[in-house]
């Protein structure tokens, strides 16, 4: 039986042919170079990623109907230091028209946040507007995650390396890569827990890597435990979409940084 993820990068294949056949890059969106990795270097607070995010598979519709730009430039005023964007069709029922209205709607950087297998995703994430591409170790070999990483950098992007388990955080490690993501979602179940980012924080910050803690995030005390384990920045989703009054919640968790924890 097929787990959720081989299911999703079965229709990228799909779609990567499609971009291919059409050759649709879009045109480039013209900007000064955006690096969320340049904010974390002297960052005494944590850094918030706040996500735009329509809908999941495991949730289904979360905020189907949302604005982009009034959400994003809502998240920004907050205090949110960047923007992910889901871009994913089939499963989250995003697009790249949502980067290209957030990349209009604020200067912060953007991660396109979609399943990348090919170079042809990352033109056209860039070319939308974003300031950093999603790399998922269990989504891509050695060779294959290596080989968008280098292309990314090339094209002047940064790039978040997310893992799930020691195995993954081994494999991205040995890259010289410094944005490393702790997914607490495992992608072949959708199972959560935050205990992934306690496990694999220590690995991270002995090689002097920055990490984001993903998915799970919905309490200060969330927050605090992640922040605790080491976590410099991280990617809330869903819980910013759902709430009735996301400002308040993203002013909350902007918790200082341990000087143990900082760069």
């Amino acid at each position: 039986m097929e787990t959720i993820l081989e299911t999703i990068l079965a229709e990228k294949k799909k779609e990567v042919e499609m971009l291919k056949e059409s050759q649709v890059r879009k045109a480039p969106v013209a900007r000064n170079r955006n690096s969320l990795l340049e904010k974390l270097e002297n960052a005494k607070e944590l850094m918030i990623i706040a996500e735009f995010k329509r809908a999941s598979p495991s949730k289904g519709d979360i905020n189907i109907n949302s604005n982009p730009a009034s959400q994003v430039q809502m998240y920004v005023d907050a205090g949110a230091d960047a923007v992910s964007v889901l871009t994913d069709t089939t499963f989250f029922k995003g697009s790249m028209d949502d980067l290209q209205v957030v990349r209009q709607s604020i200067a912060n950087p953007i991660l396109c946040k979609d399943f990348i297998i090919d170079p042809i995703q990352i033109d056209v994430a860039k070319n939308s507007g974003a300031d950093i591409v999603l790399l998922i170790a269990a989504a891509l070999d050695d060779r294959k995650l290596y080989n968008l990483y280098q292309y990314a950098l090339e094209k002047g992007l940064d790039v978040l390396m997310e893992v799930h388990n020691e195995a993954e955080a081994e494999r991205v490690l040995k890259t010289d890569n410094r944005l490393i993501g702790v997914n607490n979602r495992d992608l072949r179940t959708f199972e959560v827990n935050l205990d992934v980012t306690e496990y694999l924080a220590p690995f991270i910050r002995k090689e002097e890597r920055f990490l984001i803690s993903e998915s799970g995030i919905g309490t200060i005390e969330d927050v605090e435990r992640v922040v605790a384990a080491g976590a410099n920045g991280i990617l809330v989703g869903e819980t910013f979409m759902k709430h009735q009054n996301p400002s308040k919640i993203i002013k909350a968790m902007k918790l200082p940084l341990s000087e143990g924890f900082r760069r």
